[in-house]
């Protein structure tokens, strides 16, 4: 019987839907995520365990100090990240903070993911693939649709601003609460003259992990990067995992890492005392 004439009726519906319990395929998330079955050596307990498909996109509530890391599964994955306070979402990465207050437009470890408010969102614990990009936001609809035939959130090529205002709306947010994203795991270069050079991926395996300094709505599309020259639409899975871990203090090393991070820190541990929230 095919699955047209199973699903004809709602007994028949119900049945092939309680068949599939328990299969796994490979891009889908863990539940719950303590049952994931290769958890990181330093993690804590697991709270998020993922793999996003390419073309797709992913959303979660991290608490404060959990780490989230990120891992490129086969070497053309690329995350594209927006960040928000999870209880004051107008609070939100801003990239031109974060590139002009750090004095550094290529992230890294070390490095801070600021709001506008001068406040620490996330911190850059670790870093395997050193190819990311600060500077040009994700895919639209309009761009996917001349490069590919369709942006359509549905389509065979999604645009990652598309699929950023699904993972919006599940948290209440609107397409005007969408700012410019970071993109880990596919790597843009500036020359000389201002042009841009695609450096692409750094291979399978590489891997990102941030901290959050505040409790923080994450929302996530792996979606191929902007300027990537390649004529296919070329995306694959994005593993995602995030544990139980302790915000940075003073006395950090990453704390110290510059003078503008102090003052990011010391902005961020201020804010959280006077709410009684550090």
């Amino acid at each position: 019987m095919t699955t047209g004439k199973a699903t004809a009726t709602t007994y028949g519906a119900r049945a092939h839907a309680r068949a599939q319990d328990g299969t796994r395929t490979e891009a889908m998330p863990v539940v719950p995520a303590a049952d994931w079955p290769r958890p990181p050596r330093e993690a804590g307990r697991l709270v998020w365990a993922e793999t996003v498909a390419g073309g797709n996109y992913t959303h979660r509530v991290l608490a404060r100090g959990t780490e989230l890391r990120l891992t490129d599964l086969h070497g053309d994955a690329c995350a594209h990240l927006l960040l928000y306070v999870a209880d004051r979402p107008w609070e939100r990465l801003n990239v031109a903070d974060t590139v002009k207050v750090q004095w550094n437009a290529y992230l890294g470890a070390g490095l801070l993911l600021l709001s506008d408010q001068g406040r620490v969102l996330a911190s850059l614990v670790a870093d395997t693939s050193e190819r990311h990009d600060a500077l040009c936001g994700t895919s639209t609809l309009v761009r996917n649709t001349e490069r590919y035939g369709d942006g359509a959130p549905q389509s065979g090529s999604p645009a990652g601003r598309e699929l950023f205002k699904l993972a919006a709306a599940k948290n209440g947010l609107e397409p005007r609460d969408l700012p410019p994203s970071l993109s880990f795991f596919q790597g843009v270069e500036v020359r000389e003259d201002g042009a841009l050079d695609f450096t692409g991926s750094a291979g399978p395996g590489g891997s990102v992990t941030l901290r959050a300094e505040q409790d923080l709505t994450v929302l996530i599309a792996n979606v191929p990067h902007p300027v990537d020259p390649r004529d296919d639409y070329v995306s694959t899975p994005l593993e995602v995992l995030a544990w139980h871990a302790e915000p940075t203090k003073a006395g950090d090393p990453l704390w110290d890492t510059s003078p503008e991070g102090r003052r990011a820190f010391l902005n961020t541990a201020g804010f959280l005392a006077a709410r009684g929230l550090a």
